[in-house]
């Protein structure tokens, strides 16, 4: 486009977001226009996006997360800043590998089939497929994303930073080997760590099984549900202080169906209180068990194999599915007396968040990251002031009582998707290698003969390192150098745990300093009725349904406005509709001043000099617009800029000042036009500024239409407060013109008398200084008010028979003769009475509390006591008229 452009080119009748949304978004590609490091001199602001993953499509909560981002970078971008918006995506082991094997089992085949380098290349088939594909959703949205940069968890680089980390960690004792309980997914066949398991209610049983003492004295009974772990049991513990048992400690249990001898120990885990005061003891099966098997060196005996299904260990179940051999096991143990009772039972029971199945608690050697030195970093610098902001800052407590309590965290996954996990066994002498490159011959023996693990690393591993890797770490890059730390990152409070704590732990133990200064924390985009959205509940919204039936802006508009921070929002269509309808209206506004701006230059602009009432009130409200959109930005309310956008560009701009140009624009005074002109060229080309975050595509449509200098409205500058701009007596004036017009409009709609119909109208100002106000902007007054016949003074006494308003200055009259019942008007007046006794007695009632008057500052109390003294004026007035009325 050219450097100046004036407005010769007519606006459609209508605005097209298909036709727009395509041709822009090919424009600014070409353009690099968001590309980062074109302003070397400037300030930095950077945002890496969350990755999505490379599962599937964009959901409408990507939609919303990655508008906010989007939001933030234009808006930087236009304020000076050298802006970077990191794209990129995740390789996500276990939800990838998932879907890939679903697809081949509907082929009849299995990884194993393929044999691992086969099935990799049928991943990445997948992730090429659906990586487009999330391209193409992020054009669509309108996203300004810095292309060149953009990574993928499984990049070269990015798995150098993996490994970096991985040796590093392990060479300082912090990622280690060992044989612990995990969460075990037997469907996907893989470890979990605890955030990856979703724990559900579920209706269960409780069984009391008898386990009868070896010297036939008596048994004890425990309680289980599930008793198919049984199998597995090495011992019974009770408390060691519990004058039931204490005298059994050291004795023997016949151990029901296997006929196996255990011990009864003696251990403080065992609550004297709770059920009968003897537990089973499955230290293969169960996360506590295991800690007291370690205790007390009990054997851990795994009963079953990797899919659930029941190995040699569990004697005559062998074979059996665990839930095939609990039915099993609960008839045998019956028919024997040893289940005595089985009693409904509701519990939590956790299951796989990317698989769904029950997550089963599994003795199996895995590598961990050693936690808690790390958290200590993390809670240090939280506590010190040196941490990252959170908002809404209620999610610092969630965030800080879950690092305190950390666990170890399991990192191998049993895929073939992922960072394959940097250690080589030798089979000569058994030795174990961590290193950065591939190991291909032992430093103890001498051995050529070495297996790299065949395990994987937990996708969040690689996750964790994201705000750093993707800008070139472990190498000192020019970018790790200029966009790190980076300023924001918006996501859902689901993943604070999963993701974010786990940025913040690397970012510290690895560059010293907090990824990001910022967490945005938004809600869940839910449906209409608040359920969160699923696909088995097929209530799910695709966003490019959304934009095929009402465009990019209004999908943008909708969700960014309807947002608050840490807050769920509920989608619903009439929302998206609102936003459209929005739209329409900027594009019919604009599109009709620039029929009144045929001609005009960039050049030909200029508000500083001679001006209306209406067009200095219009440019104090986009200054004040201006301040507060920027400010409200800054602050993440998005929802609250929205409304002032709207407030100032439907009720301001398109519904009074437009109205009131219109006097000027088909006037005979050439200079009035030259300056509302020029006033609404400016003001357009500002309000298309500010609105362009929100609405990229019609904004620029429209800019590019108008008077203006620079290629794209993306790297215009951002509108800044202006003091100059400030017209306070501007506002005073056209609130009485817009007051009385409003008044006017209402009797109208009231008695139904339509504007083409001509009314007589008489105005008594309460001052001076309004009926200087009302007697220049007659013109105004009786156009938009449709008058036959205007008065205006301080002098005028009240008509006997006429509709009567009062407004803040004036008291309004129109004539009632051939218009309305005098019964009608006597009834309105009443009602206007009771609403303003209403008013004055709130106000008091305010006032009167004392806790109100001793916290709210004085200019508070100032303003309820103006308020006050206004309703009760108005009330006086609108009491005196009522009397005259039925005089």
């Amino acid at each position: 486009m050219s450097d100046k452009q004036t407005t010769t080119t007519a606006m459609p009748t209508t605005y097209d977001p298909k036709a727009s949304e395509a041709k822009w978004y090919e424009y600014w590609m070409r353009g690099d226009y968001f590309e980062a490091g074109k302003r070397p001199d400037a300030e930095t602001f950077t945002i890496v996006i969350p990755p999505p993953n490379v599962t599937g499509m964009l959901h409408i909560g990507h939609a919303l997360d990655f508008t906010l981002q989007d939001i933030m970078i234009r808006a930087k971008r236009m304020q000076g800043y050298d802006t970077l918006w990191l794209p990129g995506s995740d390789h996500a082991g276990i939800a990838t590998q998932t879907k890939v094997e679903q697809k081949l089992r509907e082929e009849g085949l299995s990884r194993y089939d393929l044999g691992r380098e086969k099935f990799l290349e049928k991943v990445w088939e997948w992730k090429d497929l659906y990586a487009q594909t999330i391209h193409d959703q992020w054009a669509k949205m309108g996203f300004s994303l810095d292309y060149s940069r953009e990574r993928f968890t499984l990049d070269e680089g990015l798995s150098k930073a993996v490994r970096e980390v991985f040796v590093k960690l392990y060479d300082k004792g912090l990622i280690y080997r060992g044989k612990k309980i995990i969460n075990w997914d037997p469907a996907a066949r893989t470890a979990l760590s605890d955030i990856e398991v979703e724990y559900k209610e579920v209706n269960g049983h409780l069984y009391h099984l008898q386990y009868p003492l070896k010297d036939g004295s008596g048994s004890l009974t425990v309680a289980t549900t599930r008793p198919e772990t049984m199998l597995g049991d090495t011992a019974v513990a009770v408390h060691p202080e519990d004058e039931r048992y204490k005298h059994l400690i050291g004795k023997s249990l016949i151990l029901p169906i296997l006929g196996r001898e255990i011990p009864i120990i003696g251990d403080e885990y065992v609550e004297k209180e709770f059920g009968s005061g003897a537990v089973k003891i499955t230290p293969a099966h169960d996360p506590n068990d295991f800690e007291v098997g370690a205790r007390h060196n009990l054997p851990q005996i795994v009963v079953m194999d990797e899919s659930g299904v029941m190995n040699e260990e569990a004697g005559p179940y062998k074979g059996l599915d665990r839930a095939e051999c609990r039915k099993a096991i609960v008839a045998d143990l019956q028919e024997q007396g040893v289940c005595i009772r089985i009693e409904d039972h509701v519990h939590q029971v956790g299951h796989s968040e990317r698989t769904g199945a029950v997550v089963e608690p599994y003795l199996s050697t895995q590598w961990f990251v050693s936690m808690k030195p790390l958290a200590d970093r993390a809670i240090e610098a939280q506590r010190s002031g040196g941490g990252v902001q959170f908002v809404p800052d209620r999610f610092e407590k969630i965030y800080l009582n879950w690092i305190e309590n950390v666990r170890d965290w399991c990192i191998s996954r049993q895929l073939w998707w992922g960072h394959r996990i940097p250690a080589w066994y030798c089979d000569g002498c058994g030795a174990m290698h961590v290193a950065h490159e591939d190991v291909t011959s032992c430093d103890k023996c001498g051995s050529g003969s070495l297996r790299q693990d065949e395990d994987v690393l937990d996708t969040w591993f690689s996750s964790a390192l994201w705000p750093f890797s993707t800008l070139g770490w472990p190498e000192e890059t020019n970018d790790l150098k200029r966009f790190y730390p980076t300023d924001v990152l918006v996501t859902g409070y689901d993943i604070i745990y999963f993701w974010v704590a786990r940025m913040i732990f690397t970012a510290l133990e690895f560059t010293d300093q907090i990824p990001f200064k910022d967490v945005l924390m938004h809600g869940l985009v839910r449906d209409e009725n608040g359920q969160k959205m699923s696909k088995s509940l097929g209530n799910g919204v695709d966003p490019l349904d959304v934009i095929e039936k009402y465009g990019a802006d209004a999908m943008r508009f909708m969700l960014s406005t309807s947002s608050t921070p840490g807050q769920d929002l509920r989608f619903r269509w009439e929302r998206v509709e609102q936003a459209r309808n929005f739209a329409n209206k900027i594009w019919n506004a604009s599109r009709f001043a620039l029929m009144n701006l045929e001609g005009v230059t960039a050049a030909d602009i200029d508000i500083t000099g001679k001006l209306g009432t209406a067009d200095r009130w219009i440019l104090h409200r986009l200054n004040e617009t201006t301040r507060e959109v920027t400010r409200l930005i800054d602050s993440y309310e998005f929802g609250e800029t929205g409304r002032s956008l709207t407030n100032f560009i439907w009720d301001d701009l398109c519904d009074w000042y437009i109205e009131f140009a219109k006097l000027n624009l088909y006037g005979e005074d050439a200079e009035a036009k030259r300056a509302t002109q020029s006033v609404l060229a400016y003001v357009l080309d500002r309000t298309q500024r500010l609105i362009h975050p929100f609405m990229p595509f019609i904004s620029e449509e429209i800019w590019q239409h108008l008077p203006h200098e620079g290629e794209s409205i993306t790297l215009a500058s951002w509108p800044v407060y202006d003091e100059a701009l400030e017209a306070p007596d501007a506002v005073s004036e056209m609130e009485l013109l817009m007051d009385t017009i409003r008044a006017v409009r209402n009797i109208r709609a009231e008695v139904n008398v339509p504007m083409s119909k001509k009314v007589e109208l008489l105005i008594k100002p309460s001052s001076e200084a309004a009926s200087a106000i009302l007697s220049r902007n007659e013109e105004f007054v009786s156009r938009f008010c449709g008058t036959s016949k205007l008065a205006v003074s301080l002098e005028l006494a009240a008509p006997d028979k006429a509709m009567t308003a009062v407004v803040t200055g004036a008291e309004l009259y129109l004539p009632l003769a051939g218009l309305i019942d005098i019964s009608q008007e006597i009834i309105r007046l009443e009602k206007e009475i009771s609403h303003l006794t209403s008013e004055v007695e709130r106000v008091e009632k305010k006032l009167a509390n004392a806790g109100f008057v001793a916290k709210a500052p004085e200019k508070v109390i100032e303003e309820e006591r103006a308020k006050m003294a206004d309703y009760a004026d108005k009330r006086a007035k609108v009491q005196a008229r009522l009397a005259e009325l039925r005089a």
